[in-house]
This record gives structure tokens, C-alpha cells and sequence, in this order.
């Protein structure tokens, strides 16, 4: 079973909901990263995110990741058809 989904699985089965919000470790693993490139991307923006209380702690909105993660998908597949990994010569 993946990290994120037992992380998932605990918390649900322990409040009866799963969280609507992230926070960047969960990220950082969900994506299997580090979580100063979860924060780079918070502070950069790419990835939208929102500060909750006086400390500002940082969480991810699930459906944010979801779009983000397509948004991800999405150029990557651009980015492979202009790159090709053998290109032929069109005739």
C-alpha cells in the first residue's frame, strides 16, 4: 500500500472523514518529493495553497493537487510530442 494511502486510511478510519486539506509533508510524500520543493511550489505559486491561523500553516486543498497534478500530466504529454525520442524526417 502506498505511504499516502495508508496516511489516508488512518486518518479516515480515526475521524470517520478524510481531510479536504493537506499539509506539505502529505504532499511531499504523496508526490514523492521533498518538502522544501512542496514549500517552492506553494511560494511559487504552481501549486495554489492556503495559510490557516495566526501561525500560518500552510495546507493544500486535495482538488488543487488533483488539477495540479493534471495540469502536470497535460504539459508533460505536450512537451513529449515535441520531443520525440525518434524523430524521423517527414518526406
Amino acid at each position: 500500500m502506498h505511504d499516502m494511502d495508508e496516511t489516508r486510511s488512518a486518518r479516515t478510519s480515526a475521524t470517520g472523514v478524510e481531510p479536504r486539506f493537506m499539509t506539505l509533508e502529505d504532499v511531499a510524500n504523496y508526490l514523492n518529493v521533498s518538502v522544501p520543493q512542496v514549500y517552492s511550489l506553494v511560494r511559487s505559486r504552481e501549486l495554489p495553497a492556503i495559510k490557516i491561523g495566526g501561525r500560518g500553516i500552510w495546507r493544500v486543498d486535495r482538488r488543487q493537487l488533483d488539477a495540479y497534478i493534471e495540469r502536470l500530466h497535460e504539459s508533460t504529454d505536450e512537451w513529449a510530442r515535441a520531443h520525440p525520442l525518434n524523430p524521423r524526417e517527414v518526406e
